[in-house]
């Protein structure tokens, strides 16, 4: 039983003492979800924004260690598109219209410039049922189902697309980058090359605000008048939103031969065990 070390996204202070705890072992692969990740939040602050979104110190530890081959996954955004289409491809040009998502772009460029092997995964509105720690910020789903439940008419926007990801899709993903680092089978596949990967990491639906919250009032059973359809462009919202991130997801299925749970299906999973 591991216990649970604090470390601080501020220059992500106490890695040394991370680094004590490991002793004389190093870590086969660092995952790193820290973030701050709410872009009014960081159109307030984009120092903060920067860093703690750009993951300089984190990676200069990874880099610390006398073996080189430390697999950092990291999680980047959709929100580093500019959302002037549909179905964004890895190779697109990013062209961010906020500081999260340029915070974002920094720090991928950060890491495929400093580490041999990392796999940057770009990831849409991630959803399921509320942690066993439960985070204090509020879950899509769980939202949209308790306005819902309240039985008020609410203001859902139409014009703005994501592709959102069942988060236990994102576990599954994440587990298998790590079994085919540590097994060798990425390696040995591409000839022993290092693993720099650039994945879409997105569910398989283009929806809009509406359509998500139409198949919550579908799988509870409420009132779909009560969705009431606005334009993003109605509300200020303090921070400018890309209006289609939605994101083309094939080279993530090609790559680790995965494919992520349909919204549909990841709503009534979510439902389920609320």
């Amino acid at each position: 039983m591991f216990s649970p070390l604090r470390i601080s996204i501020y220059g992500f202070k106490g890695l040394t003492l991370l680094t004590s705890n490991l002793g004389t072992a190093q870590p086969d692969v660092v995952v790193n979800c820290a973030a701050l990740s709410v872009p009014r939040a960081c159109e307030a602050d984009p120092a903060a924004a920067m860093s703690i979104n750009v993951p300089s110190s984190l990676v200069k530890w990874v880099l610390s260690f006398k073996e080189k081959n430390i697999l950092l996954i990291h999680l980047s955004t959709d929100q580093v598109y500019e959302g002037t289409k549909s179905f964004y491809r890895e190779e697109d040009e990013t062209l961010a219209v906020n500081i999260y998502g340029r915070s974002k772009v920094e720090a991928e460029k950060f890491i495929s410039a400093n580490c041999s092997n990392y796999a940057i995964l770009r990831s849409s509105i991630i959803y399921g049922p509320q942690t066993l720690s439960p985070v204090p910020k509020s879950l899509p789903i769980q939202w949209i189902d308790g306005v819902l439940s309240k039985g008020d008419k609410v203001d859902f926007f139409y014009d703005e697309f994501r592709c959102p990801i069942y988060v236990k899709d994102v576990v599954v993903i994440i587990l298998a980058l790590t079994t085919r680092w540590v097994t060798g089978e990425f390696s040995i596949q591409l000839d022993a090359t290092p693993m720099q990967l650039l994945l879409n990491l997105g569910g398989p639906d283009r929806v809009s605000r509406v359509q998500m919250a139409e198949t919550v009032a579908d799988s509870r059973g409420y009132d779909r008048s009560l969705i009431n359809p606005v334009s993003a462009s109605s509300v200020d919202r303090g921070v400018n939103s890309p209006p289609d991130i939605s994101m083309d997801t094939s080279k993530l299925i090609k790559t680790l031969k995965i494919s992520p749970t349909s919204y549909k299906d990841g709503v009534k999973l979510t439902l389920a065990i609320q």
